[in-house]
This record gives C-alpha cells, sequence and structure tokens, in this order.
C-alpha cells in the first residue's frame, strides 16, 4: 500500500519526538522543571518576581557562552580559555569607553579582540595539529594577564560619555519587562539552533566530530571550520563580556574567573558529548539553567554555597553516565 505525504510527515515528526524524548536534554529539562517546582513549595522566595528575574538574568550569561562552547564540542575541541576572553573583552570594553571614545567603537574593539583571540586559538589547532587543550589553557592565562596590563589591574566602573548606554545595554529591560541579556541569548539560541541544523556549516561541524578523517575525504574544509567554531566560541565569551559589563557597572580582573567550568558544564549536561558528533543550542540553555537553579537552590535552602562545585561536579557525571549507558544500549 502506498504512503502518502501526510503519512511520511506524521511519522518523521513522530520519530523526532521519541528522539528528543529519549534524548539527556530532555531529562535534564524534567530536571529543572521539577527542581523548579519542589523550591517553590519548599522555599516562599524562589517563585517571586523578582527571584525569577535574576534567576534568568544570571543564566543568560554562561548559556550565551555555552552556545559558542557547544559548537566546539561538537566538533571534538575544548576551549578553557572562554572565562578569560570574556575578562579581556569586558577590560578592553571598559578602557576603551573610559578613555573617552562611543560605545560603537568600545564594543567593535571588544568584539575584534574576540575575534582575534579565537582566530589564534583556531589556526593553532587547526593547522599546527596543537591539542586544544593545551592551547586554550595557554589562552586562559594570557588573556586575563592582558586584561590586567590594559587596565593595571585596577577597577574600571567609569565608561566615558556613553556610561549610561552600556548600563542600558546589559541592565535595561527594553521589551515586555524581560531583561536584556534574556533577550540576547533567546536570539542567539535560536540562530546557533538554525545553523546547526539547517545550513552547510552546521552539517561540516557534526561531520567533523562524528569522523574527521571522512569529513575531510568527503570535502569538508576541516580547518577552516574548526578556525570558524573557535573564533565563535570566544566571540560568544566576548558578547558576554560586554553584556555583563553593562549589568554589573563595573570590571574587575576577577571577572569571568572558573566560568569555563561552569559553560563546559552547561554544555554537556544539555548532552553535547566530549567526544564530538552531539550537542545543540537548546541542550546548553537547559544545562545552564539547571546550573544557575542548583545555584540558586542552594542560598534558599539554607545550603552552604561551597557545595556548589559538588553538584555541579555530580551533575556532569550523571549526564556523561546517562550518555555512556544510552550509547551500550544503542550498540546491544
Amino acid at each position: 500500500m502506498a504512503v502518502t505525504l501526510d503519512q511520511t510527515i506524521a511519522q518523521r515528526e513522530r520519530s523526532r519526538l521519541s528522539e528528543f524524548v529519549g534524548s539527556q536534554t530532555f531529562w535534564v529539562l524534567i530536571a529543572v522543571i521539577l527542581a523548579c517546582l519542589f523550591l517553590s513549595v519548599a522555599t516562599d522566595s524562589f517563585a517571586t518576581a523578582k527571584n525569577l528575574y535574576n534567576i534568568t538574568r544570571n543564566v543568560t550569561f554562561v548559556a550565551i557562552i555555552a552556545l559558542g562552547m557547544t559548537l566546539v564540542i561538537i566538533t571534538g575541541g575544548i576551549d578553557l580559555s572562554v572565562g578569560s576572553v570574556l575578562c579581556l573583552c569586558s577590560m578592553v570594553l571598559a578602557v576603551t569607553m573610559h578613555a573617552g571614545y562611543g560605545i560603537e567603537i568600545g564594543i567593535a574593539a571588544a568584539i575584534g579582540t574576540a575575534l582575534l583571540v579565537g582566530a589564534f586559538n583556531g589556526v593553532m589547532i587547526a593547522y599546527l595539529d596543537f591539542p586544544p587543550f593545551v592551547v586554550t589553557l595557554g589562552m586562559l592565562s594570557v588573556a586575563r594577564s592582558l586584561a590586567m596590563v590594559a587596565s593595571n589591574n585596577t577597577v574600571v566602573f567609569q565608561f566615558g560619555p556613553d556610561h549610561d548606554k552600556l548600563l542600558a545595554l546589559g541592565g535595561g529591560a527594553w521589551f515586555l519587562g524581560i531583561a536584556n541579556p534574556v533577550l540576547y541569548m533567546v536570539v542567539l539560541a535560536l540562530l546557533t539552533g538554525f545553523v546547526l541544523r539547517w545550513t552547510r556549516f552546521g552539517r561540516y561541524i557534526f561531520a567533523i566530530g562524528g569522523n574527521e578523517h571522512a569529513a575531510t575525504l568527503t570535502g569538508v574544509p576541516v580547518r577552516r571550520i574548526k578556525v570558524a567554531v573557535y573564533m565563535i566560541s570566544a566571540l560568544s565569551a566576548g558578547i558576554a563580556g560586554i553584556v555583563q559589563t553593562g549589568w554589573l557597572g563595573a570590571v574587575t580582573t576577577n571577572i569571568g574567573a572558573g566560568m569555563e567550568l561552569q559553560v563546559i558544564a552547561a554544555a554537556v549536561i544539555g548532552g553535547a558529548n566530549l567526544a564530538g558528533g552531539i550537542g545543540t543550542a537548546f541542550g546548553a540553555l537547559v544545562g545552564a539553567a539547571l546550573i544557575e537553579v542548583i545555584r540558586n537552590s542552594l542560598g534558599l535552602l539554607g545550603i552552604n554555597a561551597f557545595w556548589q562545585g559538588t553538584f555541579i561536579g555530580g551533575a556532569i557525571v550523571l549526564a556523561v553516565l546517562f550518555d555512556r549507558i544510552r550509547n551500550l544500549r544503542q550498540s546491544e
């Protein structure tokens, strides 16, 4: 019996739904929802408008960088420098505007710095075959050192003639009372999801992570794609740095310290596979949301904040364990 077009489309939609329900991202999303429901009942302050506003705003900085990190992880790489790149770009923005330049020049300088750092990482990894871990670990130190040099290791909190514009950019709520960082996160997530799912560039990224040698043989420009994803990763850190500078209203050389671990955790918890070939933009957001809910809940439940690393580390181990169990079931 012939299968109609409508039946084919319906079958494809059902297969996509079943695939999503069986994915790690889905179960992490369920965990986030259950945690929010539990905290709403167990505490009086979690479900308040102010706390929810803070949660959604705080999650954005990790989530924005996690989007770029997910692309790197899909190719089988890693970027340990994003926290320091955020710091460097924030400081470049702050120092440039403090010197009297407008916000446009400051943002251009910060983004240019991010792209330059990402290009350096990508070229070292793709063309000189340096291990991503070594290159980005070195850049972690270099970028933060350059931030200290740029500011003479001082706090910058005056941003010249466009001071108020920068604060409005990061701390305002221009649409329906939603914090601006959340709007930026949503737009970037939609853009990243579109690129991964519907573009040739996205298919190339997955091809490299699935089998780099096979991708090379089929004509995929592996080296150029690798350089591009490390530039995107650094760019995402730069954008997060610009937004966070406007939100905080000041920049120190400690900004972004240790953030790379949270970003990698968000990507991995959200379903990205460190071996490459797997990852989604939505998963990066869900992973970042779980980390922020954990962080927020510790204070509300009266738990020592020092336990945060234990909970996040445990979530990473559980995510990897879930992925391993799923792979074993598929191989049977």
